[in-house]
């Protein structure tokens, strides 16, 4: 028997995914629907491959795969997804993240994404090797105009540090680069998110589903 970890803050889409993984025989689903349920969950049992959704209250699926990943280094975590992840291919790969799986996807395809995981297998949907194919055959500037260009670790830590209210200057010193490098990169991300200005790429980025609620200062 193979034991399952389905994290996702929506009860119809947990309740739906565990029946469909279950009627396979030798696949026990356990559920959690917050990120702290789960990590506590992941530290208590050995789970052979865990499913967490990508977008969650408080804390995104790559944030939590990595606080997973450090206390149980042999995790094999895949990403659960109703949104487009091109965006968030780099992070996930950074992350330590086995492989992405649709929420579109029908019992065959979920049963088979859990069983290549199982195998050890790298799972990647058919859409996102294409789409990586033609990143590669035509370069950036196609990257950029299509809305599909990856967020690198680094640019993730800056926007979480803008949407933090930090300074250039601090956020350099964070980054641990000079702010003139900063700047170049900042330049870069903004044209990767298609926007002019440190509140406009966080907002974008919010609604892309790369930062949550709890990544943003809070007003007094």
């Amino acid at each position: 028997m193979y034991q399952i970890l389905l994290v996702d803050d929506h009860p119809s889409v947990m309740e739906g995914t565990k029946m469909l993984l279950e009627q396979e025989g030798d696949l026990i689903v356990t559920l959690a629907n917050t990120g702290d349920q789960a990590l506590e969950l992941a530290k208590e049992h050995p789970f052979d491959v865990m499913l967490i959704d990508l977008h969650m209250p408080g804390i995104n699926g790559i944030d939590l795969a990595k606080k997973i990943l450090t206390a149980v280094p042999e995790a094999i975590i895949l990403t659960y997804t109703g949104y487009d992840f091109m965006n968030h291919f780099n992070l996930m790969i950074e992350a330590g993240i086995a492989g992405l799986v649709h929420k579109t996807s029908n019992k065959e395809q979920l049963v088979t994404a859990v069983r290549c995981a199982l195998r050890g297998e790298v799972v990647l949907p058919l859409s996102l090797v294409r789409q990586m194919r033609r990143t590669t055959d035509h370069g950036f500037k196609d990257i950029k105009d299509t809305g599909t260009s990856s967020i690198t670790g680094k640019e993730y830590k800056i926007l979480k540090q803008i949407a933090g209210g930090k300074s250039n200057k601090e956020i350099a010193e964070q980054v641990i680069m000079s702010q003139r490098s900063l700047e170049y990169c900042l330049t870069n991300l903004f044209q990767k998110l298609n926007v002019k200005s440190r509140i406009e790429a966080v907002m974008k980025a919010k609604n892309l589903g790369l930062l949550s609620d709890s990544d943003f200062i809070k007003q007094s």
